[in-house]
């Protein structure tokens, strides 16, 4: 890696305390139950109470603004199943809701913290990633900068929502398989120095950064099962870059070498690591009778074995039942939208709004308002550089063009199946684990316009002007959304201008 390696980490590290900055400042505003923090705060708060997710009593969001934790719905202990909550999702997001709702309550800022927490780390993680990509800790600051500046991550990062954690887990992923293809590499480098002919090369080892990468990807299942998506991808991604690798050091069977030497490990990586971290995510629910069709009284009666055997088999159970929720989910719903809406924009999700009556300072009064939308000059920059991204892989085979545009097909083409086949009600935040992609695709386009070390002066002059410029854009686009993004008092003529698309936004 060229440049400075405290800068390489510095840099990073200030443009991810920016960003903490932004989310962290009045993190527990507005105070209120926003959206479906209705949902993710309350089964997080049951997970710490009950190990598992638990049914709630009418009017228990009032209840809890008004600091009143007598949420529960009680049950006798034969009949812990009638109190015990059906949800869709898997537990790893709740807990780590839940870690901040211990911290610091049950409260707006308590189960907000971990989201912040999880969208500084993704900034930090760009950065670095970035910097990896490119060689160039300049370009890994924009990239880190720009994701710190996207409104969609920043209102996911204040909103208790599961999806932030799946994008940072998603990233995460991606960032240990980019780490994993350098170590690679170099190993078989030096071993191609060192070491007699060979037709399919060595082991290279059990490869770590691709098993914490397994980890990683595990945990995004954890948390949605949309992370599957992004699994599959990068498991088949990163065999590519092993037989690419043997085949740039010359050797004769470089795809039956990837097949025999790197497939065993990749295996184990990105299959068995993930599975594991997907069950360890459960622990709650097993450890505990009140999970939804736990069966654990008939679970216990009859000996361990049959209490391992009929466990597995209610696990199962509850899964199927959540597939065939997620399957005929089409209830439709004011803010959803089609995936092919999205790059564009054309219908966010109003996460929270209230009208403040006349007496706020304005004759037509004010709004408070919470619209989870990304920030407009990022999403239709990234378009270009995607377009940019196809071109560049075509002329060049360029794997860095390749990488960020699978990771973003593999977060969204999905969708359209869910969309034609099953009608399924879809939102605009469910592209979040997208925009880092997108962010990427930005940087390498930057990086192309600026050119090579080696490029004249003028040409890396005026690129550098060009990628500055637009840099200074997304940071006045997003001040002037901030308000909207934030639940600040402004005039309804104020609200009323950001609104980009009237009949979209609105």
């Amino acid at each position: 890696m060229p440049g400075s390696v405290l800068w390489g980490w510095l840099g990073p590290l200030l443009v991810a305390g920016f960003g903490a900055v932004l989310r962290f400042v009045n993190l527990g505003q507005p105070h209120a139950v926003m959206f479906d923090e209705t949902y993710y705060a309350k089964d997080a708060f049951a997970q710490l109470n009950f190990g598992s997710e638990h049914n709630t009593v009418k009017d228990a969001d009032k209840l809890l603004m008004q600091d009143n934790l007598n949420i529960w719905q009680q049950c006798a202990p034969e009949e812990l199943d009638k109190c015990a909550s059906f949800v869709v999702h898997p537990p790893l997001g709740k807990w780590l809701i839940a870690g901040g709702e211990q911290l610091f309550g049950m409260n707006p800022f308590g189960w907000r913290f971990a989201v912040a927490v999880a969208g500084v780390l993704s900034i930090l993680i760009l950065a670095r990633t970035a910097r990896r990509m490119t060689r160039s800790t300049l370009l890994g600051c924009l990239a880190g900068l720009l994701l710190a500046l996207e409104g969609l991550h920043f209102v996911l990062s204040r909103t208790a929502l599961l999806d932030i954690f799946l994008m940072l887990f998603v990233l995460a992923g991606f960032a240990c398989l980019v780490v994993d293809r350098d170590r690679a590499r170099a190993r078989l480098a030096d071993w191609y120095v060192a070491s007699p002919p060979s037709e399919q090369g060595p082991w290279l080892g059990m490869r770590p950064w691709r098993i914490a990468a397994g980890a990683m990807l595990g945990a995004a299942c954890a948390v949605k099962w949309s992370g599957v998506f992004f699994l599959l991808a990068f498991a088949v991604m990163s065999l590519v870059w092993d037989a690419g690798a043997r085949r740039a050091v010359g050797l004769r069977r470089p795809y039956t070498g990837a097949l025999n030497k790197d497939a065993p490990t990749a295996l184990l990586a990105m299959s068995l690591i993930p599975a594991v971290t997907y069950v360890a995510s459960w622990a709650g629910w097993f450890a505990t009778p009140n999970g939804w069709g736990r069966n654990w009284a008939q679970a216990t009666s009859q000996g361990p074995f049959f209490f391992v055997f009929d466990s597995a088999r209610s696990w199962l159970a509850y899964h199927f039942q959540i597939l065939d929720f997620h399957n005929g989910l089409s209830t439709p719903h004011a803010y959803q939208s089609e995936p092919w809406q999205w790059p564009l924009l054309l219908r966010p999700v109003a996460f929270y709004y209230e009208s403040v009556k006349p007496g706020c300072g304005d004759a037509n009064g004010c709004s408070q308002a919470v619209l989870g939308v990304g920030t407009p000059v990022i999403w239709f920059g990234a378009i270009a550089a995607l377009i940019a991204m196809i071109a560049w892989y075509v002329a060049t085979r360029d794997w860095r063009a390749g990488a960020v545009l699978l990771a973003y097909a593999a977060g969204w083409l999905p969708w359209f199946y869910y969309a034609i086949a099953h009608n399924r009600t879809m939102f605009l935040f469910y592209a979040v684990p997208m925009i880092p992609f997108m962010i990427l695709a930005i940087v390498l386009a930057a990086g192309l316009v600026i050119g090579p070390a080696g490029a004249p002066p003028r040409r890396r002059m005026i690129g550098a002007g060009v990628a500055g410029a637009f840099m200074l854009l997304a940071l006045v686009n997003f001040w002037w959304l901030y308000p909207v993004l934030t639940a600040e008092s402004i005039p309804y003529v104020d609200w009323h201008a950001r609104m980009l698309f009237k009949k979209g936004w609105i």
